[in-house]
This record gives structure tokens, C-alpha cells and sequence, in this order.
């Protein structure tokens, strides 16, 4: 993916939620990944929090980073398998103004290359809601991986060409 050279880059300000009900900071390999990824390549970690499996807690945290207007972007790791806990993607949905299927569909089919058919296992989703990216990610490592290095490295990057998601953030809002 090419990136522009004679483009300036613009940190996006990355606020991390790990749904687990099992982890904390000291086992949150998923979230450590994607904070070392994200601050490689030059963005803010706005914020990182630590939710069990609870739709309503999801939500509300949701909420107050989309009103936080330190806060470009959010990206949830865990939650998105089929069982009765995994709950992110409703939550997502809850607060989204519209959906980014696209994202959805990329993640499956990138995850496809490195675990095959156990990719329809993952409701991975993306939205913009009231001006702010949230991006719902598997919690396993890999899947962290496969979505910063395969989408959001470059999608982030206002220097992507031939488009990315930062250009589009002053007129998210607009009517």
C-alpha cells in the first residue's frame, strides 16, 4: 500500500478497551500488542481500560470516549467470538451511526491466510459513531496482529494513498 511521502502524518488519539473476563493489564497480551503498534507508528494511546463481558459497561465506556474530544478513534480487543458472553459487536452496534462492513469482511478474509476456516468464528466490525472509529477485534494476539498490520496501519496513516480513515475525520460529523 503506498504511502506519500511528501504527505504529512497526523497521530490519530487511540483509546484501547480490552473486554475479557479473565484478563488484567498483566495478561493483556492483546492490548500490550496493539499499544506497541499503535505507538510505533506514531499515534497517541488516548486511554486503555480493562471491561468484563457486560454490554452496558461495553456501551458506556463507548459513549464517554466518543464524547472525550481527546479521543479519534477506539479499538476493542476481545468479545467478538459467538459465545453467549462475547458481546463487543452488539455493544458496537448500540453506539454506531453507521457501520463499516468493508472492515469486517477484510479482517475475515486476511485472517483466512493464517487460521483458515475458524475465521467464521469472529464478528470483528468497525462504525463511526457521532465522529469517532471504533474498531471491534478479536482478543486473541494474532488477530491484533492481522488487523493493524493488514487494515489499520495503513488506514490510519494520513499518508496512505489512494484514501484512508484519517482524511475522512473532520467531515464525519457533517450533515
Amino acid at each position: 500500500m503506498p504511502i506519500d511521502e511528501n504527505r504529512n502524518f497526523l497521530p490519530v488519539r487511540i483509546a484501547v478497551l480490552t473486554v475479557s473476563d479473565t484478563r488484567g493489564l498483566a495478561e493483556d497480551r492483546s492490548g500490550d500488542t496493539l499499544v506497541a503498534r499503535l505507538s510505533a507508528a506514531g499515534h497517541v494511546l488516548a486511554d486503555r481500560v480493562i471491561l468484563r463481558d457486560d454490554a452496558d459497561a461495553i456501551v458506556a465506556r463507548l459513549h464517554r470516549w466518543i464524547d472525550d474530544a481527546e479521543v479519534d478513534c477506539i479499538i476493542t480487543t476481545g468479545g467478538t467470538g459467538v459465545t453467549g458472553r462475547d458481546v463487543t459487536p452488539e455493544a458496537v452496534e448500540r453506539v454506531a451511526d453507521k457501520m463499516i462492513p468493508g472492515f469486517g469482511e477484510l479482517f475475515r478474509w486476511l485472517s483466512f491466510q493464517t487460521i483458515g476456516t475458524s475465521t467464521v468464528q469472529s464478528r470483528a466490525c468497525a462504525c463511526v459513531a457521532r465522529g469517532t472509529y471504533i474498531f471491534a477485534l478479536p482478543g486473541s494476539t494474532g488477530a491484533v496482529k492481522d488487523a493493524w498490520d493488514g487494515i489499520l496501519a495503513s488506514q490510519l496513516d494520513s499518508r496512505h494513498r489512494p484514501c484512508n480513515f484519517v482524511e475522512l475525520m473532520p467531515r464525519l460529523t457533517e450533515r
